[in-house]
C-alpha cells in the first residue's frame, strides 16, 4: 500500500494528537506534526494526502494570540478545494467551519465539560456510518459552531443539541469533542481552568467527579470513536 502522510497542526503542547494520532499510526498513516507555537511553519501549499487539525485554547480568530491561525485556514481551504481529507477537533473544527464560510461564538449555554452524551442524527456519511447511534466523548470548550458553512451537513449533537460532529465540506470533517483525550490529558486542562479562573463548565468541588466520569468512559469512548477515525484515514489517498 502506498504511503499515506497526515499533516498534523498541534496549537500547543497540552493538546497533542494522543489516541487519534495512535489510532491514525495504527491504520496506517504516517503522522508529520507542525508545532507553530514553537515558531515551526505551517505549510503553504498541499504537501500531505491529509489534514488534522487538533484543539487549543485560543478562539478560531484569535489571530492575535495566535497568529499562525490565518495560514491554518487558508490550509483546510486549499485541502477542501482539492478534495484531500480534513479532520478538525475541538478548535480544528471550529477553524474548518470559519475557513468555509460557517459562524463560531460562545456557546450561549456555557462551557461544555466532561464525557457528554452524543446522538448521530445522520448515518449516510462515511464517518457518521462508523459511529454508534449513541455513544460519549469528552469535551472541554467554551466556543461552538453556531452556522454552519453553505452546503454542510450535521451527523451528529451532544446532549445540548450542540453540533458535535458535521461534515463541513466534501471532504472535510469536524468534531467538537475530544476522542482524543485522555482522562489525563482532560485533567490538565480542567486544572489550567481552574488556576486561570476560566473553570466554569463545572465547580471545583465537582471537578473529581467529571474526571472520574471521563476515565469511567474511557473504553466506551474508544471503542465508539476508533472506527470513525479509521474510517477518515481510509478516504486518504496518494498524492
Amino acid at each position: 500500500m502506498p504511503e499515506r502522510r497526515v499533516l498534523v497542526v498541534e496549537h500547543q503542547q497540552s493538546c497533542p494528537p494522543a489516541l487519534v494520532g495512535r489510532w491514525l499510526e495504527d491504520a496506517g498513516a504516517t503522522l508529520d506534526v507542525v508545532r507553530p507555537y514553537l515558531g515551526e511553519s505551517v505549510p503553504d501549499t498541499l504537501t500531505h494526502d491529509g489534514l488534522l487539525v487538533l484543539g487549543g485554547s485560543m478562539g478560531a480568530e484569535q489571530d492575535d494570540r495566535a497568529p499562525w491561525l490565518p495560514a491554518v485556514r487558508a490550509l483546510i481551504r486549499d485541502h477542501a478545494e482539492a478534495g484531500r481529507p480534513v479532520l478538525g477537533i475541538c478548535l480544528g473544527h471550529q477553524l474548518a467551519a470559519v475557513a468555509l464560510g460557517g459562524e463560531v461564538t460562545r456557546n450561549p449555554l456555557g462551557q461544555t465539560v466532561g464525557a457528554r452524551a452524543v446522538t448521530r442524527v445522520l448515518a449516510d456519511d462515511p464517518l457518521g456510518a462508523a459511529l454508534p447511534e449513541d455513544c460519549h466523548v469528552p469535551q472541554w470548550n467554551d466556543d461552538t459552531v453556531v452556522a454552519l458553512p453553505p452546503g454542510a451537513s450535521v451527523v451528529a449533537v451532544n446532549d445540548r443539541a450542540d453540533v458535535l460532529l458535521a461534515r463541513l465540506a466534501g471532504s472535510v470533517w469536524g468534531i467538537q469533542g475530544h476522542p482524543e483525550a485522555t482522562k489525563e490529558v482532560v485533567e490538565v486542562w480542567a486544572r489550567t481552568d481552574l488556576a486561570e479562573g476560566g473553570l466554569t463548565g463545572a465547580s471545583e468541588d465537582e471537578l473529581p467527579a467529571v474526571l472520574e466520569e471521563v476515565a469511567r468512559r474511557q473504553p466506551e469512548t474508544d471503542a465508539a470513536w476508533q472506527p470513525v477515525v479509521a474510517a477518515w484515514a481510509g478516504l486518504l489517498g496518494p498524492r
